[in-house]
């Protein structure tokens, strides 16, 4: 009794995630959910209300039509958060350039991922004594590949408003593994366009517009199946995920006075995947909006804010509305940006506040 017990709180996160992913061929809700953390702490600020006015090479993750704004130098950035008290790590690079002055591309690293969680199916030695020299850990870490290009202008459109248009798209690779117990490869493609006016900014981006299929494989061990027999957890199969195309439609408007410059967006992500926890949800789709705005002093110190992730929580008596409201600020240092940003302020939704951290240079 007490042995197959410690065989199921080490299998925790093992078994759990086994068992949700790759059951056959079947399209999920929360599928690469990773992808939706999003990057840089300027995003993170506004509430990731980023889709029509992004211009520098996070573009590549929040919509590749924005990487028109790079500069003719390589551009890098670099972001790092923790989540859970340190446990959970998300790391972030891209590197981007135009190329000419109707193109451009980047690419961009992302990994999500658990380090050194202990695996204590071999706690008991042959006889039946603990044995903590037998414990050993594994990783579970989730990473994606984003290889982005984006185009000035509409082809076959001579239109005066097309050459304030441009369009881009990204080619995503994803490797999923749980230890050496599963792992799954993952590919996709996300599609998006912009439009940049003197102060009217719109843009949309069709994420997963392929859908994005992720191929599962397990390589359980004589241990960890006689574990899953035991415990009465019937043992995973190899199979095919699939994260369905998901819309996010954004408009901002910009303008200066004096020293100063105002930037506020508002985003809409339609989801197709099923019924989600969001602001408008429904059985075919949901609806999860948010709006962020920034204000810069002489292109130099920048002030952030925003709101966004509703959700609809209830308790014993009544049913009520959370919100995400998020800060933050950043400081330009010649070709440098150093942002900061503070998820969930004031802890008024139920998601853990989280420190977030990037860096921006042109090399």
């Amino acid at each position: 009794m007490k042995k197959n017990f410690i065989s199921k709180i080490s299998l925790l996160v093992l078994l759990f995630c086994a068992t949700i992913h790759a059951q056959g061929q079947v399209a999920r809700v929360y599928v690469n959910e990773f992808l939706q953390i999003g990057v840089g702490a300027r995003a993170m600020g506004m509430s990731q209300a980023q889709v029509s006015s992004v211009n520098d090479v996070t573009s590549g993750y929040w919509n590749p039509a924005g990487l028109m704004g790079l500069g003719n130098k390589l551009d890098a950035a670099l972001m790092h958060s923790e989540s859970y008290a340190g446990i959970a790590k998300y790391d972030y690079a891209a590197v981007g350039k135009r190329l000419d002055s109707t193109s451009a591309a980047s690419f961009s690293l992302i990994r999500f991922g658990i380090d050194d969680i202990p695996n204590t199916l071999d706690l008991y030695d042959p006889n039946g004594n603990i044995d903590y020299s037998r414990v050993t850990t594994f990783n579970a870490a989730d990473y994606a590949f984003l290889f982005s290009y984006a185009k000035k202008g509409v082809p076959f459109i001579h239109k005066p408003w097309s050459s304030r248009v441009n369009i881009g798209g990204t080619a995503k690779i994803i490797y999923r593994q749980i230890g050496d117990f599963a792992r799954s490869f993952g590919f996709g493609f996300d599609l998006g366009a912009q439009y940049q006016g003197k102060h009217l900014c719109l843009g949309a981006v069709v994420r997963d517009a392929s859908s994005t299929f992720n191929a599962w494989s397990f390589s359980l061990g004589s241990t960890a199946t006689s574990v899953f027999q035991q415990t009465g957890n019937s043992l995973p199969q190899n199979g095919l995920e699939i994260a369905l195309p998901r819309a996010i439609l954004g408009a901002g408007y910009k303008f200066n006075k004096e020293k100063f410059s105002f930037l506020v967006e508002g985003n809409a992500t339609f989801t197709t995947d099923g019924q989600r926890n969001a602001l408008v949800s429904g059985k075919v789709f949901s609806i999860d909006p948010n709006v962020g705005f920034e204000v810069g002093y002489s292109n130099t110190i920048f002030f952030r804010a925003g709101v966004g992730n509703a959700q609809r929580v209830k308790d014993f008596e009544k049913e009520y509305i959370t919100y995400q409201p998020n800060i933050g600020i950043g400081i330009r240092l010649r070709k440098m940006f150093i942002d900061y940003a503070l998820s969930d302020v004031g802890n008024s939704s139920d998601v853990l506040y989280s420190n977030v951290f990037s860096l921006k240079f042109s090399l």
